[in-house]
C-alpha cells in the first residue's frame, strides 16, 4: 500500500481499522523529513499489508500535539493500537526495513501483559 494522509478526523479509524500503522510526522519545511520521505515511501511499497500513513504537522498541529511530537520528522509504530515505537529522526531504508519486521515480530500478548493495569488472559 503507498503511503497515505492521515488527519485528525481519520486517525482513530486508521489505527483501529489496521493490525499495523507506521505514521511519520513531517513538515514541508523540514529538510530531514523530506529526506525520509521517499524511504518511507519505498519501505510502503514493499508492504501493502501495512498502512504507511503521513501527517503533516503544520496542517494537523492538534494531532501532533496530542500525540506528544516536539521534533519532526517523528516516525511512531501502531500495532493493534498500541504503540509499540516511536523515535524522532530520520531512519535508512535498512534501518527501516528492520523496524518493519522487529513490529511484526511483536509478542502482542506479552506486551498487553506487561502493560499497567493488565490482567493475566485466561
Amino acid at each position: 500500500m503507498a503511503t497515505v494522509n492521515v488527519t485528525e478526523e481519520s486517525f482513530a479509524r486508521t489505527i483501529s481499522e489496521h493490525p499495523i500503522v507506521f505514521v511519520d510526522f513531517w513538515a514541508a519545511w523540514c529538510g530531514p523529513c523530506r529526506t525520509f520521505g521517499p524511504v518511507f515511501e519505498k519501505v510502503s511499497a514493499q508492504h501493502p499489508d501495512i498502512v504507511f500513513a503521513k501527517i503533516d504537522t503544520e496542517a494537523e498541529q492538534g494531532l501532533a500535539t496530542a500525540a506528544g511530537i516536539s521534533s519532526i520528522p517523528t516516525l511512531m509504530a501502531i500495532r493493534d493500537g498500541i504503540v509499540v515505537f516511536s523515535q524522532a529522526g530520520a531512519l535508512a531504508e535498512p534501518n527501516l526495513a528492520n523496524l518493519v519486521q522487529a513490529v511484526r515480530d511483536v509478542d502482542m500478548d506479552t506486551l498487553r501483559a506487561s502493560l499497567p493495569g493488565s490482567r493475566p488472559v485466561t
